[in-house]
């Protein structure tokens, strides 16, 4: 396979075009060629080529892959089997490998927003290549796109932050916050795993790719709100917010209120000055309410005002029973705001504890208004008692008691075992009594168990008689 392949010596005399000239059988004209097969190739592939025969099915001889013999004589139907072959390993040798480089490419690019000042804004930049590519990010001013300068983490008085991670792929977000005029421009995210990369001889636009976004930083309306709001055990008899637009160069399109990110109903109009009333508030009407303005061509401005409440626990498990061995899960929910640090304790000799976790069996799941408590494998000689979650944030605090019992492996034949322990008793009762009564309440086998019978016939004829005799 070697002298196949090899180059051939310099003024070597073969054929211009070996199938041509072996087909038509002509003598073509003679000249170097350095791009032609070797004068080393069998003479089997000289031949004219033969017809190919039709692909050969089940049970037929040898396909088109046959393997010339071992005599190392090639006949004419092996020709197309020997080129086949000879394409194969050639192609095969080129194709990369598992290990084999592969140049950088994008598979997500960043893109272009529009922002308010104030705001903050995300880009996110995703590549693949073997090896893994390098990410840069750099920032041009507006109309100052070659003067690119390169985006460091905690750059901008730290309002700049990239987080960049390396795997399979290259994943790299670059995110400023407080944003102002200045951070308007393009900013770029740059790739390579060539290894001169970093060489400063080589050329940048050869070395890396790129991938541009262009954000515009928008001056922010100034909206005038009211104070926030705190609600007290006594509350007023209505609470209203209050937002005005006062200075805007754009479009006002339409305006509404959200509370906790949510739209509230019936609250889109179109007005500068909004006010939205809460009547008879409670805890549950606390959260953050933004009053938001949509614009026509700029994006959307909005302002918070904040309701806050002491926690209220409007749900929580009063009790819970299991067996020893199985899992408990106790919760408790509540309303209020801002959302409360959670807090389990066990009452020991009528104080609060803090649940010491020694044995890992105890788990805890905050999540805002919402706290669990879970403990595994219980034991009954440790775990029953009362178990205390408390709600605490800036207004106030509160706390329910759930009562756990854990009851022993032989809970289920509990009423198998009353039942049992019933009709021994009633036995033992009926025994008792039955030798503990009194002898003259035994009848007597000698006397009648009833009157005597008298004959009340021959009684009346013996009185008639008599008063017979007397007459």
């Amino acid at each position: 396979m070697l002298s196949l392949l090899s180059r051939p010596r310099p003024g070597a005399k073969v054929s211009r075009g070996l199938g041509a000239a072996a087909v038509g059988g002509g003598r073509g004209r003679t000249e170097p060629c350095h791009g032609c097969l070797p004068r080393s190739l069998p003479r089997a592939l000289a031949r004219p080529l033969p017809p190919s025969p039709p692909f050969p099915g089940p049970g037929s001889g040898p396909g088109p892959f046959a393997v010339p013999s071992s005599a190392g004589r090639m006949s004419g139907s092996s020709l197309p089997s020997a080129l086949a072959l000879s394409l194969l390993l050639v192609s095969g040798s080129l194709l990369p490998g598992p290990g084999a480089a592969q140049n950088a490419g994008f598979v997500k690019s960043p893109m272009s927003e529009t922002k308010l000042t104030g705001d903050a804004f995300e880009l996110y930049c995703d590549v693949v290549g073997s090896p893994t590519p390098e990410i840069q990010w750099w920032y041009a001013e507006v109309n100052r796109a070659e003067s690119f300068r390169q985006l460091w983490d905690g750059a901008r008085k730290r309002r700049v932050t990239v987080n960049t991670a390396y795997g399979s792929n290259g994943v790299s977000v670059l995110r400023i916050t407080r944003l102002t005029l200045e951070d308007s421009g393009t900013y770029e995210c740059r790739a390579s795993n060539d290894p001169k990369r970093n060489d400063l001889r080589q050329n940048p636009s050869i070395t890396w790719i790129r991938a541009q976004a262009t954000i515009s930083v928008l001056q922010k309306p100034r909206i005038v709100t009211s104070e926030e709001v705190i609600i007290r055990e006594s509350p007023p008899p209505s609470v209203t917010l209050q937002c005005n637009l006062t200075s805007n160069s754009h479009t006002l399109t339409y305006s509404y209120w959200t509370k906790n990110g949510v739209e509230l109903t019936a609250t889109r109009k179109n007005a500068s000055n909004m006010e939205y009333r809460i009547n008879k508030p409670r805890a549950e009407d606390s959260g953050e309410y933004h009053c938001v303005y949509q614009f026509l061509s700029a994006p959307k401005a909005n302002a918070t005002i904040e309701v806050k409440a002491a926690p209220d626990i409007t749900s929580h498990k009063r009790s819970e029973n299991k067996n020893e061995g199985q899992d408990a899960m106790m919760y408790c929910k509540s309303v209020g705001y801002p959302h409360p640090e959670w807090t389990w304790h066990k009452k020991e000799n009528g104080m609060l504890v803090d649940i010491v976790n020694t044995s890992g069996r105890f788990i805890i799941i905050n999540r805002e208004n919402y706290t669990e408590l879970s403990i595994t494998n219980l034991q009954i000689t440790e775990d029953p008692g009362e178990y205390e979650c408390n709600a605490t944030n800036s207004i106030g605090s509160s706390s329910m008691v759930t009562i756990l019992r854990v009851r022993s492996h032989l809970a289920p034949l509990w009423p198998f075992l009353g039942i049992l322990a019933e009709i021994i008793i009633l036995v033992v009762i009926i025994v008792v009594y039955e030798k503990r009564k009194r002898p003259d309440e035994v009848p007597d086998d000698d006397e009648p168990a009833g009157p005597m019978k008298t004959n009340s016939t021959n009684n009346h004829k013996d009185k008639n008689l008599r008063q017979r005799n007397t007459n």
